[in-house]
């Protein structure tokens, strides 16, 4: 059980909509190995436990935005029919529904009310994944700080090089020409 599911898989699944890193109802389903029906449902006989912090509704221009692949979700819709692009409540052969998006704490809420083993060892691979990404990012915002650091210092030894530059070249530069003296006799 301990490579149920490839981290890779799980990273892939996980999108950033609202400012908030997701993942969405049917894709987890299929992680968890239940029907989406039935995750929807458990979901929604202990609605309580999902607050707006931990789950949330897409709008219809956000799934629009996934059928159009500007956030890669492309399978999770599918192509509607002529009814459907009009109307993401139209009767047709594909979801009416506007999925759940699933915010860490709501993934992890979920093992709580799909109560199967599977789910149990899903959910720990998904929290693993959520901590494996926070390092990371938390990496690149100290790669970050310290670049920025450091680019403060070049800069300030910029302007030291340029002043050494400076003194160099006063150096180099013939020292300027005493005035001579005339030859001859002053007139009073």
């Amino acid at each position: 059980m301990k490579n149920l599911i490839p981290e890779d898989i799980i990273e892939r699944k996980i999108y950033l909509i609202r400012g908030h890193k997701v993942m969405l109802g049917k894709e987890l389903a299929n992680l968890y190995g239940v029907s989406a029906k039935r995750l929807n449902e458990q979901v929604k006989r202990n609605i309580k436990r999902f607050p707006d912090d931990f789950m949330f509704q897409l709008t219809k221009e956000e799934v629009l935005m996934f059928r159009i692949g500007a956030l890669g979700l492309r399978s999770q819709i599918a192509t509607l029919d002529d009814a459907g692009r009009k109307n993401l409540g139209g009767r047709g052969k594909y979801s009416k529904y506007l999925p759940y998006a699933f915010t860490e704490q709501g993934v992890a809420m979920l093992s709580s009310v799909l109560n199967s083993e599977r789910a149990i060892q899903v959910n720990i691979a998904i929290m693993r994944t959520f901590v494996k990404l926070k390092a990371i990012l938390s990496t690149h915002k100290e790669l970050a700080h310290k670049l920025n650091e450091l680019e403060r210092k070049i800069e300030k030894h910029d302007v030291d090089i340029q002043s050494i530059f400076e003194a160099i070249r006063q150096l180099m530069a013939p020292p300027p020409e005493k005035p001579r003296r005339m030859i001859g006799f002053k007139q009073l």
